[in-house]
């Protein structure tokens, strides 16, 4: 079990933010985890995956653990349905390139999301029309009240959109393995961002789990920054879900609506009450959109930040990145908390001026 004290956590989180914890523990065991008095530890105590969805504000006051438990077992070989257990500690890509080149469905294009298996269970990932909770059957967990095993059944981990019950209980549960289910059927999602398009060519009814895993690193490659060479944390925020008279308001470039008693907002660059010139009908009518069953619209931050011109925007060493305006980078490789939360205030802000929608950020700041 590693246990360092004033540790540099520059390599623990995909940012790339010079900070420090007081005291970093990595185990390599359940029964390491167990030894541990979390209580006697600097405090707070948080856990971590590879730290690709944090945002460090600064220096971690208290003690940072990190789970070593890698391992990938298959148990139950079913004619269809196969289920699997896997490490917490267990690089997520490295999970999903095993069961693609054992010719098995489910986690293909969740391809190449940094990350470990433990902190993916925690953030329902998502990517190209799936989720972690989609292939995830149960959760194995030590409740830190008394050390205790705990299995929450999928349908028991209060998944929601980057959201589970691990993170409104964070810090009672830790993750020590995750129950995966697969499958032999061919089961290829294809019909979401571009992935239908980057297999032109192939025969589709020929296809393995590999060549959709292919099609979607291939897409994340040209979009992307790898954190390697470009810090970032993948997807800064959340797309945005209104109703759906928002979202005719948008496509119609009408105005946010105004308070009472102020009277029409104007909206010159579009034309309104205060130019006299009439407003463009459907001005916004290539906003991309997907349609929820319960009546909602989600709409792509990307293209919300993009419009409002953001793209390429530089404050301080942090930048909004070229390719994806969704994903905010370090791009001096030296760039501040400081930096990255202005640019993101400004987002924020710029996005809820011209749409009256609200922005959250779906990286955890810590």
């Amino acid at each position: 079990m590693k246990r360092i004290e004033n540790y540099d956590l520059s390599n623990h989180n995909t940012f790339g933010m010079k900070v420090k914890c007081a005291l970093y523990i990595e185990y390599e065991s359940v029964s390491e985890l167990m030894s541990l008095d979390l209580k006697a530890l600097p405090q707070p105590v948080f856990h971590i995956g590879a730290g690709s969805n944090l945002l460090f504000k600064g220096d971690f006051p208290g003690t940072v653990l990190h789970s070593g438990i890698k391992f990938i077992k298959y148990v139950d070989m079913g004619l269809d349905e196969v289920l699997l257990t896997v490490g917490s500690g267990v690089v997520f890509d490295d999970f999903i390139a095993n069961v693609a080149g054992n010719g098995l469905w489910g986690p293909e294009n969740l391809s190449l999301i940094p990350g470990e298996v433990g902190a993916a269970a925690v953030q329902n990932i998502g990517a190209y029309g799936v989720e972690a909770k989609d292939i995830i059957s149960g959760v194995v967990c030590l409740d830190t009240n008394d050390w205790s095993k705990t299995v929450f059944k999928v349908g028991e981990c209060g998944y929601g959109y980057r959201d589970s019950r691990f993170k409104h209980e964070r810090g009672r549960y830790i993750i020590t393995s995750v129950l995966f289910k697969v499958t032999r059927k061919y089961s290829p999602k294809l019909d979401y961002g571009g992935v239908r398009t980057a297999l032109e060519g192939k025969d589709l009814q020929a296809l393995t789990p590999m060549d959709v895993r292919n099609a979607i690193i291939g897409i994340r490659n040209a979009k992307l920054p790898d954190p390697a060479v470009l810090g970032s944390a993948g997807s800064f925020f959340k797309n945005p879900v209104i109703s759906r008279e928002q979202f005719e308001r948008i496509l119609n470039a009408e105005c946010p609506p105004s308070a009472p008693g102020k009277g029409p907002v104007p909206c010159p660059e579009k034309g309104g009450p205060d130019t006299g010139i009439a407003r463009p009908q459907n001005a916004h009518a290539d906003i991309p959109h997907y349609d929820l069953p319960d009546g909602t619209v989600k709409v792509p931050a990307a293209w919300l930040i993009d419009r409002c011109g953001f793209r390429g925007k530089t404050l301080g060493g942090a930048q909004v990145y070229e390719k994806q305006p969704l994903v905010i980078v370090n791009a001096s490789g030296s760039a501040s908390p400081e930096d990255v939360l202005a640019l993101e205030n400004q987002i924020i802000a710029k996005v809820k001026e011209k749409y009256d929608i609200d922005l959250h950020p779906e990286v955890d700041h810590i």
